[in-house]
């Protein structure tokens, strides 16, 4: 039997199921059934058949013996050796460079320990294709440790390459500094200190993170503890003018680290440095006592710059946000009633009937515990005797505050023919920039935090892992940030704004796609979390023949978003 095609005028050909045989000497054939109806996979398996073939159902064909996420990986190490991050960390390939790389991205995919980190490289309970596509092969947890007390000697040449490709002469430099807590009591560095993560009674180490004006980090230092912010400056001056031989650069710090010691001590002889940073409160009531800030300033304007005896041949750059005074006001009179709601119970003890509450240092110790819950002690006046205690509010020191609600003056030594008063107060809010990168490093991302090494070595390691996870979750927040709630449209965001001084504002492009949830193009918008979990759905497939049970590698096709970002990180999805 056999299956034939004939012809049918203009009609399609007739698919006929015949026969042959032989009579009388001759082949004859006969048509045994019509198959034109059926479908074309349908004849074409029946023609197989006919042939001798063996057919195999394809679900018993091949069978899927393992499907690891790769979407991420790809995309995070693609990332990373476009960057050529692995050239600087070390020119030459060997293992502790790849497990070094592989600390660094998995940092990235999903921030964990090292022994977990470990745990997801071995081949036998790999989580990705991290360590396939490494070729690390079996991985002992030591070999990472190992891998860290090797990247420590070279973060000076690390940072000094990094700093070399984006930091100039007569460039921005940001400054900011971080805590974080530290599990156990054998670190070295590990102090108690002021928590800013507010973890009270745990020892913790502090780092300072070197950004460009971009917010793209280039160097970071840890220091004990207890170290205060202040301290701190001095090193990351040599930093920048001896290990990366800039001379000319303009540095950014918070008030809390260029105090007036600093610049007076560390800033103020050195040449060609320049720096922008804000005054204290104490300093700006002095200047609104003296008149030399007054509330004129701000009737058609909101920056003015002046100039004061006390700060010679530096500019002061008067501010004021009244969104920013309103919100002050608005929590002020907040916590002063939550104070009043704690004073009152203590008053009403000392009237009661019975069992009155008595003696003036009982008293005291109670109104001490609850007075300055809300660090609103100041504006309240007490009267505690042995058989009362009354407190009113201290309206005249209320008033006296809100009058500089609002206020903050920028000081600088920066030339205006290098920065006008609208640039250096844009300078001093790129600040915001290093506050988002502790925010990744430490809770959103990367989660820096808890630290539990014991050696010196292993925590500046740690942090120097976060820091370059960072600076490819930078680069890559940049490239995809049409798919993210990031703004992608900075330069229409800036127009938005009405003066420097406003709050920044995002760009229509950025509301329209936070509002619909919706690229464009039709793509879903996520955070970068999100992106990363979908990413991972992108995976690497081990198949089994059924016959030989050979093997073979199958990848699964990416969907459109998927396509779209690695078109945008500019790597290839199969490593």
């Amino acid at each position: 039997m056999y299956i034939e095609s004939v012809p049918n005028r203009s009609s399609p050909p007739a698919i006929l199921l015949r026969e042959s045989f032989r009579q009388d000497g001759r082949v004859k054939k006969r048509t045994l059934a019509n198959l034109s109806k059926l479908p074309a996979a349908a004849i074409e398996t029946l023609r197989r058949v006919l042939r001798g073939e063996t057919l195999v159902n394809p679900r018993e064909a091949f069978t899927c013996v393992r499907s690891l996420p790769h979407g991420h990986v790809a995309a995070v190490l693609g990332t990373l050796r476009q960057l050529g991050l692995h050239t600087l960390i070390d020119r030459n390939a060997s293992r502790v460079r790849d497990l070094v790389l592989a600390l660094i991205v998995d940092r990235v995919i999903d921030a964990q320990s090292k022994l977990a980190t470990a745990r997801a490289l071995a081949p036998e309970s790999s989580v990705s294709t991290l360590g396939q596509t490494l070729d690390l092969g079996d991985i002992d947890p030591h070999e990472l440790y190992d891998a860290m007390d090797w990247l420590v000697p070279r973060q000076a040449a690390i940072e000094q390459r990094l700093a070399k490709r984006h930091l100039q002469e007569h460039t921005l430099v940001l400054y900011d500094l971080t805590s974080s807590y530290v599990e156990g009591t054998h670190c070295p560095l590990a102090r108690r200190g002021h928590s800013r993560d507010r973890k009270k009674g745990t020892l913790q180490i502090v780092f300072g993170l070197l950004c460009t004006a971009e917010g793209c980090p280039v160097a970071v230092e840890v220091f004990e503890g207890s170290t205060a912010d202040p301290k701190t400056v001095a090193s990351q001056v040599t930093k920048i003018r001896e290990r990366f031989g800039l001379q000319h650069v303009v540095l950014v710090g918070d008030r809390g680290m260029l105090t007036a010691a600093r610049i007076r001590e560390d800033l103020a002889d050195v040449e060609g440095l320049r720096w922008i940073t804000t005054l204290r409160a104490p300093t700006i009531r002095k200047l609104v006592d003296a008149g030399a800030v007054t509330p004129s300033f701000f009737d058609e304007r909101d920056l003015a710059e002046i100039t004061s005896d006390e700060f010679p041949g530096e500019r002061l750059i008067v501010c004021r946000n009244p969104l920013l005074a309103a919100e002050r006001q608005r929590k002020r009179h907040e916590l002063l009633a939550a104070t009043e709601k704690d004073l009152e119970p203590i008053a009403a003890a000392t009237r009661r009937e019975n069992k009155p509450l008595r003696g003036k240092a009982d008293i005291g110790v109670r109104v001490g515990k609850v007075i300055n819950r809300y660090k609103m002690a100041k504006h309240f006046r007490t009267d505690i005797t042995d058989e009362s205690f009354t407190f009113r509010r201290d309206e005249e020191q209320i008033a006296a505050e809100e009058r500089l609600d609002g206020i903050y003056i920028v000081r600088s030594n920066v030339e205006p023919e290098q920065f006008d008063a609208a640039q250096t107060v844009r300078a001093y809010k790129d600040l915001s920039k290093v506050e988002r990168a502790f925010r990744s490093l430490k809770s959103v991302d990367l989660k820096v935090r808890p630290l539990h090494h014991r050696r010196a070595d292993r925590v500046r390691a740690h942090v120097l892992l976060c820091m370059l996870a960072h600076y490819v979750e930078w680069h890559m927040r940049r490239a995809l940030a049409p798919l993210l709630f990031d703004d992608h449209d900075p330069d229409a965001a800036e127009q938005q704004r009405t003066s420097i001084v406003a709050p920044a504002r995002r760009s229509p492009a950025a509301l329209a796609k936070a509002r619909r949830k919706r690229t464009d193009d039709d793509l879903p918008v996520h955070s970068f979390r999100t992106l990363l979990t979908d990413l991972g759905t992108l995976a690497v497939n081990t198949m089994q023949v059924a016959g030989d049970r050979s093997t073979f590698t199958l990848h699964t096709a990416p969907t459109p978003f998927q396509q779209r970002c690695f078109e945008l990180l500019g790597v290839q999805p199969n490593l």
